[in-house]
């Protein structure tokens, strides 16, 4: 290690591991920040986890452990907080990977949206809260290539070594401005988020202004996009790198007839077109020659019209929520998303005990402005 560089223990084997967990167990709060591979492969995995206390740092190279079970009770424990910034994708990851659940979670960024800090990246926070800089150039390195350098799992522990302080800033923070039980009900609220399930849909529902297309150009889009993510389960790449969604919906779109026409598309290089164009130009024709009736449709919402009383309701909370996040100096969707607006208008509660029966609003919005909603609806 270079000399004023965080010190680190590297864990690599099962033994080791267990003897950090009964460590891990005296705790009472710990840093947490993982490291994964979604940029290089098809299916991403948790390449690194790195854990600090007030005193230690550690790195879990989970590709070298068959077994992360050691690390599942400090995870779940009530007694000890955990520490993450933007913690959504690790809790969903660690569960997917590992099987691990989280509890007693404190988000960084989510308290510096609640404070009103408009940067709220961790280089960010580090530097205008602690005046610490943070370099952040292997933030898009391939983390699953091994041995890592002593200069990549240095980059991993400055990740969390200074989450302990910024937590103890931000809370004492959110207590002078009486937020702290606004950013707990959200983090409690975030440890439950799991995975994805599975998706049978059709791959185009997820493609940017698809719904446009026509059923011919809808049609050559589903069939290239399913070829994309086969020819990216094959190669072991994210689909993004095989081909981009941009150029995907320019094919659709103008249905080239030959190598020259795919040369046109704007972003597409001559290698893609060396190595996808035969592929992609037989899938068009196919497509081309494919009968009206088999030809796929994008599904319409039926989406049900808002009576004239229920768009004044919408417009009157909408109002009032941008002059109460002016106030409060924060994002108006923290102070109702548009969703909650909605169940709002639709539910037109009458006293604040009728919030209760609303799920998307929190408690801590009910105590706060349960009486001015009702108000402002009457």
């Amino acid at each position: 290690m270079n000399r004023g560089q965080p010190l680190y223990t590297l864990v690599k084997d099962k033994a080791h591991l267990s003897s950090i967990a009964i460590e891990l167990k005296k705790e009472t709060e710990i840093g947490v920040d993982l490291e994964a591979d979604s940029m290089f492969h098809y299916q991403e995995k948790v390449c690194l986890i790195q854990i600090s206390t007030p005193l230690k740092n550690i790195l879990v190279d989970p590709l070298f452990l068959d077994d992360l079970s050691p690390l599942a009770p400090i995870f779940s424990d009530t007694n000890i907080r955990k520490v993450f910034h933007g913690a959504d994708y690790d809790i969903r990851s660690l569960y997917r990977d590992f099987g691990i659940e989280v509890n007693t979670l404190f988000d960084t960024q989510i308290s510096a949206r609640f404070l009103g800090i408009l940067e709220t990246g961790l280089a960010s926070l580090l530097k205008n809260r602690l005046g610490i800089v943070l370099d952040k150039k292997y933030q898009k390195k391939d983390w699953s290539k091994r041995p890592l350098s002593p200069a990549m799992l240095t980059y991993a522990v400055h990740d969390t070594c200074h989450l302990l302080p910024l937590f103890r800033r931000l809370e004492r923070e959110l207590r002078d401005k009486d937020r702290l039980l606004w950013v707990e009900e959200e983090c409690k609220r975030l440890i439950r988020v799991r995975p994805a399930p599975p998706d049978d849909n059709p791959l185009f529902l997820k493609v940017k202004d698809a719904w446009k297309l026509d059923p011919r150009s809808l049609s050559v889009l589903a069939s290239i996009l399913e070829y994309r993510e086969d020819t990216a389960r094959r190669k072991d790449r994210p689909p993004f790198k095989v081909l981009g969604n941009e150029q995907i919906m320019e094919i659709a779109v103008r249905k080239p007839k030959d190598k020259g026409d795919l040369l046109q598309i704007k972003g597409l290089s001559a290698r893609q077109v060396k190595m996808l164009g035969p592929s992609i130009l037989k899938r068009i024709e196919e497509c081309l020659s494919l009968p009206e009736n088999k030809l796929p449709a994008f599904p319409r919402r039926t989406e049900q019209r808002s009576s004239a009383k229920v768009s004044k309701r919408i417009k009157v909370l909408r109002s009032w929520r941008t002059r109460r996040a002016e106030e409060m100096g924060i994002d108006p969707a923290l102070v109702c998303s548009n969703a909650q607006i909605e169940s709002l208008a639709l539910a037109f509660p009458k006293t604040p005990k009728d919030l209760e029966g609303i799920d998307t609003l929190r408690a801590w919005q009910r105590r706060l402005y349960g009486r001015e909603i009702c108000s402002l609806l009457k």
